[in-house]
């Protein structure tokens, strides 16, 4: 990878690389590496320290030691997921093997680096981590915008949604809910302009964005 220009620095403010290891000289090593280049830091000697951390709600990654006080590495991120918590992480470790990296690449983790590991290496996981960050945040947005506009409709035009969504048209959908096709065709206007579509297509992604797309036609 290409080493990372100074131009993205200005990113920075909006983002957050947090790095949990009980070494204290290695923290402050990957502190002094991530200001050089503009990102801000949070140091943490352990897991439960971290978690008395408040989240902000912006683009963030986790630099995470796999040997830890109390609880792992692994296990902690395991912890993390089972809390819907989805901040992108980087192993380190001085200890590693082939299965274990394999464990943390399996269950999301976005680079796992052996000590000593090169600083530019560093940099090239983290600030992929954050770009992950970025689109995972950007979907959850996008997601909790569809679900106040599906909370718009009516439980009829949710009725109607779901058919559409199944590639049924005006004259079948009218048939299944026993109404005309003129109020079908009324209906179906309805959800597409709360909605905020244009499209069948457009409806059938923010219906399976919402987990709705094949639902039955209870509202």
């Amino acid at each position: 990878m290409t080493t990372i220009p100074s131009s993205r620095n200005s990113a920075a403010p909006q983002s957050v690389v947090y790095v949990i290891d009980d070494d204290v000289a290695l923290r402050d090593a990957l502190s002094s590496l991530f200001r050089s280049v503009g990102l801000h830091v949070e140091l943490f000697g352990s897991a439960s320290e971290f978690l008395k951390k408040k989240l902000p709600d912006i683009p963030s990654c986790l630099v995470l030691d796999i040997r830890l006080p109390g609880v792992s590495g692994l296990d902690f991120q395991a912890q993390l997921a089972k809390s819907n918590i989805l901040m992108p992480i980087i192993f380190i470790t001085g200890h590693g093997d082939v299965p274990m990296s394999v464990r943390a690449m399996k269950a999301g983790a976005i680079d796992f680096l052996s000590k000593p590991f090169r600083d530019q290496d560093m940099l090239d996981a983290v600030f992929c981590a954050l770009e992950t960050a970025r689109k995972q945040l950007d979907t959850k947005r996008d997601v909790a915008d569809l679900v106040t506009l599906y909370g718009s409709l009516t439980a009829r035009e949710k009725e109607v949604m779901a058919y559409v969504t199944k590639g049924l048209m005006n004259k079948q959908i009218a048939g299944e809910l026993q109404l005309s096709e003129i109020t079908v065709k009324i209906h179906r206007g309805q959800v597409m302009r709360k909605m905020g579509v244009r499209s069948v297509a457009d409806l059938v992604r923010a219906a399976e964005k919402l987990g709705v797309a094949a639902k039955s036609t209870q509202g």
